[in-house]
């Protein structure tokens, strides 16, 4: 292996960019600047989805059960139907029972039919009302609505009584429909997941589950169908479509030798993969499992309505009750017109706008960026995304593209480019260093001659014997052993010098090149909202520099090792505004430790990396760094829906509730009031998922 120390590189010896594979622990240790960060690595994901004191429960994960015995997206299509059957029947029997109330038909005729409409509307409403009442949800919707609903019939209100649920189960139903839809589209992004996998054995093809396929084993996948595993093409070529991993709409070419993944799509070739990842393991595994668990973890704004919950729906309904009782007593009011408010002041109480659109919005905000191709582990960390004030970044894999690459040669007089090259190529072919790879690869051609003599020189370079000519390549120290004194060229890069036969011969420059919207996306960051950003490398200082300056960054700290990274981070902290966050961009393999340190560690083309999966919050599958500013984008939609959501639900329930109280509003106008605005803030709600960067 050749032992090159070139100038202008990494700061360690032989450029040996260790990857450490370090531990990632979750601990998150407070600042030493006494900066509290909010950074829960919790992964033990209990599903505590906190009681409102309403009754509902909570669990927005894939339209879990609200308590008010509609599980809102969680429904099947029988059970839509039998809903909307129940919905014609019992509005026929409304619009007849008003029919004979406006032609003041006897009680015998008008009676029956809202009674029957009720009841047909009704039945699983005061039942689970009954259940919530014995398992002591005192507060629950459907024991308000079964309370304030027959409380109108006994009062001989009995459209109201009819109206309040006819309008009420309406509003669920609708509800449940738009919920069901946003979980289609969710459910979609995660139907990544083959259910078979076509194993060879010898000549012959077996479909058999993908979970009983072993490491090692083979598998064909057919054009037109998803890869089942991850592994290496054997054999064959595709076009494959990874929208599904990545969000990117145009299709990657794969062929021999590369590594495919599994929920990509091959479109127009079958391949021969061999496994190298079981099922559990796999990619696409991956994916949905951190999906399906991010909306474990709740944003300040989920902790606040579980919390404000709990104790406005108690008040409001100690507030309905003294509003019975108290005016009657004390201004000797009818005792009918005071209970009648009362109830109504019950219809409009419940917080079922807040308690349901708000995680709904935040699930949205987390499918929306699993359909980009941004992998966000919770809420939590999509709340701290929307406060990004601080972003730092890794250079080598993250804003550039992570490989060496020729970029320029400078001959000596009397000599050409591709001679130069020609020389460094056959003294560095027995190399296996990134360096020596990249001159081989530049150079293009087969290497036929074996050298004579073949030495690595610790710490310098290589010096070989080739056609009774001693070439050697390295850095300016291999040079100056060989008497020779260079000058290190105005162009930035690690540099490879040349000699022959003990003459200086040329130099070449090896450097790896921006990503192609690292630009666009450093420009991103600024317009939306980041105060520094700041590059943190490993690398030597020429290159770190350049980098910094080309892409208009605000500060470059280089020749960091881990754990100087991690001092740098730290001190970052020191001047962060309260309420801020900071970022930190990275490979996810080598920057563990400050992955985990910071507020949200973002892992960049972490897909297939055990490693960046476990130490990021954030990992974004592709090695874009634009998806980064998607992902900022997606969060400040969440946030500023949610408090859209937030206003509008407690400004119309105020409003609401103090016309209940002043008489002013009757049952139809209270179930605008709770099922109207219910159904206004969840379809609010779903414009997160419908992201796009021109609607963010």
């Amino acid at each position: 292996m050749s032992e090159h120390e070139h100038e202008s590189g990494c700061c360690c010896a032989h450029h040996e960019h260790a990857h450490h594979h370090d531990a990632h622990e979750h601990a998150h240790e407070a600042c030493c600047c006494g900066h509290e960060h909010d950074h829960d690595h919790d992964h033990e994901h209990h599903h505590d989805h906190d009681g409102c004191g309403c009754g509902h429960e909570h669990g927005h994960r894939h339209g879990d059960a609200c308590g008010c015995g509609h599980e809102h997206g969680g429904k099947e299509e029988s059970e839509h139907r039998t809903m909307l059957i129940r919905l014609i029947v019992g509005a026929v029997l409304f619009a007849a029972g008003l029919v004979s109330h406006f032609l003041h038909a006897p009680l015998y005729v008008e009676l029956p039919l809202f009674l029957l409409c009720y009841l047909i509307l009704a039945y699983d409403v005061i039942l689970n009302g009954i259940r919530g009442l014995f398992r002591g949800q005192f507060f629950g919707e459907s024991l308000l609505m079964t309370i304030s609903s027959v409380g109108a019939f006994v009062l001989g209100e009995y459209p109201e009584g009819a109206a309040v649920m006819l309008f009420y189960q309406l509003g669920e139903w609708l509800t449940d429909l738009a919920l069901d839809r946003s979980q289609d589209s969710i459910r979609a992004i995660l139907d990544i997941r083959p259910d078979t996998a076509n194993l060879l054995h010898g000549d012959e093809i077996e479909a058999v589950s993908p979970a009983s396929v072993k490491i090692g084993e083979t598998i064909v996948v057919r054009p037109g169908e998803r890869v089942p595993l991850d592994g290496v093409i054997l054999s064959g070529s595709s076009s494959l479509d990874t929208r599904a991993l990545t969000g990117e709409s145009v299709p990657r070419t794969a062929r021999e030798g590369d590594t495919v993944l599994s929920g990509c799509i091959a479109l127009d070739g079958m391949l021969t993969v061999r496994v190298d990842k079981t099922f559990g393991e796999s990619t696409a595994s991956k994916i949905i499992r951190l999906v399906e668990e991010a909306s474990d973890r709740k944003t300040p704004a989920e902790r606040f309505i579980s919390k404000f919950a709990r104790w406005y729906t108690p008040a409001v309904v100690g507030a309905a009750l003294l509003l019975a009782v108290i005016p009657p007593l004390v201004f000797r009011g009818a005792w009918a017109d005071w209970i009648h408010r009362a109830l109504v002041f019950l219809v409009i109480s419940c917080p079922c706008a807040l308690v349901i659109s708000i995680p709904l919005a935040v699930f949205c905000g987390l499918g929306a960026s699993s359909r980009e191709g941004i992998l966000i582990k919770g809420g939590n960390f999509l709340e701290a995304l929307n406060r990004a004030h601080t972003i730092v970044y890794d250079k080598t894999g993250t804003l550039t593209e992570g490989s060496f690459a020729v970029r320029g040669i400078l001959p000596a007089d009397g000599l050409t480019g591709e001679q130069v090259l020609e020389f460094a190529a056959i003294a560095e072919q027995f190399s296996s260093h990134p360096i020596a790879a990249s001159i081989r690869e530049a150079y293009g051609k087969p290497i036929d001659a074996d050298a004579d003599e073949y030495r690595a020189i610790g710490g310098e370079g290589v010096r070989a014997m080739h056609g009774g000519r001693e070439i050697a390549v390295g850095n300016q120290k291999l040079m100056a052993r060989l008497g020779l004194s260079v000058e290190q060229p105005a162009q930035v890069g690690t540099l490879a010098y040349v000699a022959v036969d003990g003459a200086y011969a040329g130099c070449i420059v090896i450097a790896d090149a921006i990503k192609a919207d690292s630009r666009s996306a450093i420009r991103d960051m600024k317009a939306l909202g980041a105060q520094r950003q700041i590059l943190l490398t490993g690398d030597g200082k020429a290159v770190a520099d350049a980098t910094a300056k080309e892409l208009e960054l605000d500060g470059v700290q280089s020749e960091l090792l881990p754990d100087q990274k991690l001092s740098a981070v730290e001190a970052l902290y020191a001047d962060l505004p309260k309420g801020a966050t900071l970022l930190f961009v990275g490979d996810g393999i080598n920057d563990a430790p400050v992955l985990a340190r910071a507020d949200v560690g973002v892992a960049m083309g972490g897909l297939g990396s055990d490693a960046a999966i476990e130490a990021a919050d954030a990992v974004i599958i592709s090695d874009a760094p634009s998806k980064l500013a998607d992902a900022i984008r997606i969060a400040k939609r969440t946030h500023r829906i949610t408090i859209e959501n937030i206003v509008f639900a407690l400004v119309v329930k105020a409003v609401f509730l103090l016309l209940g109280a002043l008489g002013a509003a009757n049952m139809w106008v209270a179930v605008f009031g709770d099922v109207g605005v219910m159904l206004l803030a969840v379809l609010n709600a779903l414009r997160v998922f419908r992201y796009s960067r021109k609607s963010a």
